[in-house]
């Protein structure tokens, strides 16, 4: 049975690092891959780090492709809702996301990834998470309410047996920038009808809007997903990681789009608050896969 790396589950980190790579120029994908694969024992931690590795779907194609989902890519193409509003495609080669007790071992560890990935593949972007009064985001609203609980969510989030890519997930990684000033400048019963939540208890609203943002992702329409969103940011520069995981692309493909408006022609009423900056898909093999990588890569650290 393939076993998921386990970092995709493990709730209560207190501190996250994303690391997104690009091949630099001349360097080939394999090489990246078994490079990755040789930074850690994947059925292990890090120091006490969580590290979850993924690709850019066409790469690992060409590194298993007997051990790639059908259809899945990568955010290739940026994706343009109504009103101008554009989900930019940031497709990057690989990433690591790293998840600790404290930013200090965190910083020691990616530092230390970074530097033997160097002759191979350069940072193209990065980003510190942390939580925000235990599960909320920056909104102030509680994040993940859906969420299934850890009994659930490996059979919404893992590719089942007997499939190709059976205990590998696909992620979805978006950084959203809040309007803070716009944001709470609302009156309360106003954030509450954009969420369709309310903001204390997060319960949802029977009247909510079909372009409230749980009306525009409503995962009993599109199929139940597992999300790590964490809070990102300074004071003054700050917002939301989108850290989304399926066992199906689809799933999180419909959401974006009925956010931007293109299935329902109106936009989530939440993106007129906060703006999308990045967006690419990765495929996470399991971590049978990922040991494969070694064994066949020959790289070592």
């Amino acid at each position: 049975m393939a076993t998921p790396q386990g970092g995709i589950f493990a709730l209560g980190t207190a501190s996250h690092a994303y690391l997104e790579f690009d091949l630099r120029g001349g360097r080939d994908g394999p090489a990246l891959v078994s490079a990755i694969a040789a930074l850690r024992e994947p059925r292990t931690t890090m120091g006490g780090v969580n590290l979850v590795t993924g690709f850019r779907p066409e790469l690992w194609l060409e590194v298993a492709p007997d051990d790639t989902p059908a259809d899945v890519v990568g955010f290739n193409e940026d994706l343009v809702g109504v009103d101008g509003f554009v989900m930019p495609a940031t497709q990057h080669d690989a990433v690591l996301w790293l998840s600790g007790s404290a930013y200090d071992v965190i910083f020691d560890t990616a530092r230390e990834a970074i530097a033997a990935l160097a002759r191979l593949a350069s940072v193209a972007e990065e980003t510190s998470s942390w939580p925000y009064r235990h599960d909320r985001d920056l909104t102030g609203f509680i994040d993940g309410t859906e969420n299934p609980s850890l009994i659930d969510a490996p059979e919404i989030a893992l590719i089942p047996e007997g499939t190709s890519g059976a205990g590998g997930t696909i992620l979805l990684l978006q950084k959203w920038a809040h309007d803070a000033v716009a944001w709470e400048s609302l009156p309360i019963a106003r954030q509450e009808q954009v969420m369709g939540r309310t903001k204390l208890d997060s319960v949802e609203l029977e009247d909510k809007a079909p372009e409230s943002h749980v009306g525009s992702t409503d995962q009993e329409r599109f199929g139940k997903i597992f999300r790590r969103n964490m809070p990102y940011g300074t004071v003054t520069d700050h917002g939301t990681m989108f850290v989304g995981f399926s066992a199906e692309q689809r799933r999180l493909s419909a959401m974006l789009e009925s956010m931007a408006g293109v299935t329902g022609g109106v936009r989530d009423t939440l993106t007129l608050y906060t703006r999308p900056l990045t967006g690419a898909y990765y495929f996470v093999p399991s971590t049978q896969s990922v040991r494969r990588r070694i064994d066949a890569g020959g790289f070592s650290c």
